[in-house]
């Protein structure tokens, strides 16, 4: 059981919660959206763990070859694949049922993040910069699930600060999977062949933007007339600290302590990060009622 648990990476459901910024931003926190926002949370849930189990299968013979994925239940044997592929038909049938719950539109974007996710598994994570603006696409589809799959309009500055922060993570991932490798001298070529084309001095310059341009969009975003209209008040602002600080604490964890590769248990873990984040959605929910 423990390694189903682990082939399913339950940690990583921290990621869905993306899926209530719509209703946080746009003021909507009636029961029914809250109930919907939820079941929709669940739904990716669902999908997201099955997006794990197809990424694993199709990538078995090469993580058995990685330095640290060789011990995921799949490459070292403690699952078998018929029951990883019975495991999948069921998720993905969970996720189509929970989704459908809410509405048509959610089941289409639920159904769009998985099979953008077999096109990512099948080729596209190979296309260097391609692979990581599909990582943010995923991102992307879970904010517009919860604006527009539940009948709340986006802005454009939540759109954009989105983008941006889950640019940043995809080129702090693809920079921790490069230290490892030249850490332990493997053959990248052999495990994730994308990061051949990828070298250290390009994805600092693409962190480094990234990094900034998430500052800066969510600066601007919190000063903005619209968004000043919207909510009510200009407060937003005295929210900004918390987000550098945790982008700077990224940035401190990728170089000095070895993390990056899973933000989900980099922020779980990191006590700096917890806190940065606890004290951002605080603050925020304390200006916005």
């Amino acid at each position: 059981m423990n390694d189903v648990i682990r082939l399913l990476r339950p940690h990583q459901y921290i990621k869905n919660n993306f899926v209530f910024l719509g209703p946080l931003f746009g003021h909507q926190w009636s029961v029914l959206t809250l109930t919907q926002a939820t079941l929709t949370f669940i739904a990716f849930c669902f999908m997201a763990s099955a997006v794990y189990i197809l990424n694993d299968l199709m990538d078995i013979d090469a993580d058995k070859k990685h330095p640290i994925k060789c011990s995921r239940p799949l490459p070292s044997g403690t699952v078998s694949l018929p029951s990883a592929n019975f495991l999948l038909a069921v998720l993905i049938i969970a996720a189509v049922v929970t989704s459908y719950l809410v509405s048509f539109l959610v089941t289409l974007f639920v159904s769009a993040y998985f099979l953008m996710n077999v096109l990512y598994s099948w080729k596209l994570k190979h296309v260097v910069i391609l692979d990581v603006f599909i990582i943010s696409a995923g991102f992307m589809l879970r904010i517009l699930t919860g604006t527009v799959g539940l009948s709340i309009e986006p802005t454009a500055w939540l759109l954009l600060c989105g983008l941006m922060v889950t640019l940043f993570l995809g080129f702090s991932k693809r920079r921790a999977e490069l230290l490892v490798f030249q850490n332990c001298n493997t053959n990248s070529y052999l495990t994730r062949r994308v990061l051949d084309d990828y070298s250290p001095i390009l994805l600092e310059q693409f962190i480094g933007i990234t990094a900034a341009c998430t500052i800066l969009s969510f600066g601007l975003y919190t000063v903005s007339p619209q968004t000043i209209a919207l909510h009510g008040t200009d407060n937003l602002i005295y929210t900004l600290p918390f987000v550098i600080y945790g982008v700077f604490r990224y940035i401190f964890l990728l170089h000095h302590k070895a993390k990056g590769n899973d933000t989900a248990k980099d922020l779980i873990t990191d006590r700096h990060l917890l806190i940065a984040v606890a004290l951002w959605l605080t603050t925020t929910i304390w200006i916005l009622l």
